[in-house]
Parts: C-alpha cells; structure tokens; sequence
C-alpha cells in the first residue's frame, strides 16, 4: 500500500486546512485508515482513525470538535478537515493505514505510513 498526503501549509492561528491522503496499491484489506502527527521533540500521536466498513471515528482529545475525519472509499481516499487551528496543531501529519489480521487467535499488525505533510499554525 502507498500512501500519499497533500493539504499541508502555514496557516494563522484560528484558521483551517483540510488534508488528504490518497492509498493506492492492495488497498482491498485495509481495515481502518488515520492521521497521527509528529511535532519536533515529541512523539509521533493518534489524531483521529475511521473504519473502512461503517466509518466508525476515533479522535484525540486535544483535537475533538475541531477536526473532522471523513472517507471516499470508492477513490481510497480519507480527508482531515482542521479547523480552530492553534499554534499546538504544529506538526507533521502522517496518513496511517492498517491492514492487521487474526490469523487464528495470532493477530499479525501490518501498517503503512506515507512521507507525512507539514501543517504550521503561526500564532
């Protein structure tokens, strides 16, 4: 599976970006699709994830009401919608896709990452 990100940009503080991720490849199996984001010094965090069968969303805390996840499954593509972006926003944003499996009762994880997208909020 490859991934690829676009969106990312500087954007004053209140401002929005909508970002989007575009898997290509064997992309039948993916279970689930996300966005993480990693900020200089920090380590790399769940933003928000949404199931490829009924769309079930989960976000972080810190971005709840603010961001919106959504899917196209018909073009393998998730979106993230930012808005009331604030200078803690700052980050590079990973598109996350996840194909892990039971086989028996050993789950096996498979996850792919793309190149990540700069998102920079100026107070």
């Amino acid at each position: 599976v490859q991934l690829v990100e676009s969106g990312g940009g500087l954007v004053q503080a209140g401002g929005s970006l909508r970002l989007s991720c575009a898997a290509s490849g064997s992309t039948f199996t993916i279970n689930a699709m996300g966005w993480y984001r990693q900020a200089p010094g920090k380590q790399r965090e769940l933003v928000a994830t949404i199931t490829r069968g009924d769309g079930e969303t989960n976000y972080a805390d810190s971005v709840k009401g603010r961001f919106t996840i959504s899917r196209d499954n018909a073009e393998n593509t998730i979106y993230l919608q930012m808005n009331s972006l604030k200078p803690e926003d700052t980050a590079v944003y990973y598109c996350n896709a996840d194909k892990g499996r039971y086989y028996g009762s050993t789950w096996y994880p498979d996850v792919y990452w793309g190149r990540g997208t700069q998102v920079t909020v100026s107070s």
